[in-house]
């Protein structure tokens, strides 16, 4: 029997998701055998195991003897940590058939890759990945609380001034990672204070990876065109 993060048992018509359903929204195979293996199972403590250990462990003993209880929580968990895991071409190709699923042409190269590797550390499926990436493909738009917030009057001589450099500097981490170095100088800024509305100008949000990791792994004009008349 399995039960619903409810309590109540789960049926075709309660409660009852297709395989199809957890692959579209993002879950690995694998996490998804690991998950179900330890729902109604345990071997000690482990708690991430692989197919040849599960194989290799079972013996018909530790079987739960209650009622499985369907945890969405815990299964995003489990799914997070083998996205950490996993191959980056993998996940390009995971991502980019969501993106196309959302009309984007994204091709599963070597620059999807570095950002699967860049992004995949925050999220717990592909989909959340994909809503990452898709910010270096699509238009973003900021919230009117984040661009209040972080893109006064007070920065945008800065924003100004970074974008300038940015539109000179050598397109890689390095080379963004000192064009902010100079900006914060001349401004005599904190990062944080010129890191914040970059990231909201830029991506959309306020929260983001390492900035100029971030930064670098867009096209050049992408980045100087969201930061034009800021």
């Amino acid at each position: 029997i399995s039960l619903g993060d409810d309590g109540l048992k789960l049926s075709k018509r309660r409660g009852a998701v297709s395989v199809t359903a957890y692959e579209d929204g993002g879950y690995l195979p694998e996490a998804m055998l690991n998950y179900l293996a330890r729902l109604g199972w345990s071997h000690g403590d482990e708690e991430l195991f692989t197919r040849e250990q599960m194989v290799s462990w079972f013996d018909g003993s530790h079987l739960a003897k209650s009622p499985a209880q369907w945890d969405p929580a815990k299964l995003a968990w489990v799914n997070a940590q083998y996205l950490k895991q996993a191959d980056d071409a993998r996940l390009g190709a995971l991502v980019a058939g969501q993106l196309q699923r959302r009309g984007l042409q994204v091709a599963a190269d070597a620059r999807l890759h570095a950002l699967c590797a860049l992004f995949k550390d925050r999220c717990s499926t592909t989909v959340e990945l994909a809503d990452w990436l898709q910010i270096y493909f699509a238009p973003v738009q900021a919230s009117a609380d984040d661009l209040a917030a972080h893109v006064t009057d007070a920065v945008r001589p800065a924003l100004a001034a970074l974008r300038e450099r940015l539109g000179a500097c050598d397109w890689d981490k390095a080379g963004i990672a000192a064009a902010m170095k100079a900006t914060l100088t001349e401004h005599g800024l904190k990062m944080p204070q010129l890191a914040m509305p970059l990231r909201v100008l830029v991506f959309g949000r306020a929260q983001t990876p390492s900035i100029d990791a971030a930064l670098a792994l867009f096209d050049r004009d992408t980045v100087l065109g969201r930061l034009q008349s800021k």
